[in-house]
């Protein structure tokens, strides 16, 4: 498929050293298999592997240009990403991705609520140079949005390059599940 998009998918973990296989790549593995979706997936437990991790992809990987959509599995409270016991905000966050992701879409699962101003969203979008930034206003431990609604997203977004089509077909098709996790999306 010459417009596919790839995903690089950065989820935080308590310890980067285990070898557990987490319910995050079995999707994204099983994204791959039955929907034809690849992507990259970097385990971080501190924000320096966060950090190693993007600047790995950015500067060595010659296929960065076809990564559109960089997921974050990160727990977190409202604005703020949880790594190695410390709350990073959306702030820190964005001045970490600075100018590093032009044309990208950062995609957050449910682990944390994303509900950000237009202000914030702006600034984001204007200091990472990012397309957009969606995620969820709702944290349900008990449902996963990494192998339910992301799936649907990141299917929809292969078929098309406009993110608000994407959105109200998601609305259009999951309506229950997209209120119930309070979909995003700031562009």
């Amino acid at each position: 498929m010459e417009n596919e998009k790839f995903i690089f998918c950065l989820e935080a973990i308590p310890d980067i050293d285990s070898s557990n296989t987490t319910e995050v790549v079995k999707v994204l593995e099983d994204m791959a298999v039955r929907q034809g979706i690849a992507s990259i997936y970097k385990a971080c437990d501190t924000i320096e592997s966060l950090e190693e991790s993007l600047n790995i992809l950015l500067y060595e990987d010659h296929n960065f240009k076809d990564y559109e959509i960089i997921y974050l599995i990160m727990p977190g409270e409202a604005n703020t990403i949880l790594l190695n016991d410390y709350y990073y905000s959306i702030e820190e966050i964005a001045e970490l991705f600075e100018g590093k992701m032009k044309g990208k879409v950062i995609h957050f699962g449910n682990k944390k609520i994303l509900d950000l101003t237009d202000e914030e969203s702006q600034y984001f979008l204007d200091v990472t140079g990012a397309r957009a930034i969606s995620g969820y206003g709702s944290k349900l431990s008990e449902i996963s949005s990494t192998s339910t609604i992301d799936r649907i997203f990141f299917s929809l977004y292969q078929e098309n390059d406009d993110l608000t089509e994407v959105v109200e077909m998601m609305f259009q098709k999951h309506f229950s599940l997209c209120k119930l996790l309070d979909f995003r999306l700031y562009y």
